[in-house]
């Protein structure tokens, strides 16, 4: 039984990208198709396509090397991190994005700054 689907749902990516895999499967769910649709999105992926119990994302490469470079989980089921809107991290200086869970659903950290909503902070990509 996982604990944390979400960090799970990360590693899965993370080694996915190191063994230079073209794409990764992830157990279905709610939060994790969010997730995937904030990463294509932002181009972090290549596309993301939703089955009954599975999620397959195609990952993205340029000139070889994965687009993602890193990914930190931060807050897990034992320790929840939240922010206002004003406290929102910004990822690398600007180069990378964090994902926060809101009342407004599953957002990025420009989208939830914009509407000025602030949430609990799932894990920031780079």
């Amino acid at each position: 039984m996982l604990t944390d689907p979400i960090a799970d749902m990360l590693t899965r990516i993370r080694n996915a990208h190191l063994a230079l895999h073209k794409e990764v499967n992830v157990p279905r769910s709610r939060m994790k198709e969010s997730l995937a649709a904030i990463l294509k999105q932002e181009g972090y992926v290549e596309d993301v396509a939703v089955a009954d119990s599975n999620i397959t994302i195609t990952l993205k490469y340029l000139k070889g090397k994965p687009v993602i470079s890193g990914l930190k989980r931060i807050s897990t089921p034992g320790r929840r991190v939240y922010v206002g809107a004003h406290k929102i991290p910004r990822v690398q200086n600007g180069l990378g994005i964090c994902i926060l869970s809101t009342s407004s659903g599953v957002l990025d950290g420009m989208t939830a700054h914009e509407k000025k909503v602030g949430g609990e902070l799932l894990c920031e990509i780079w």
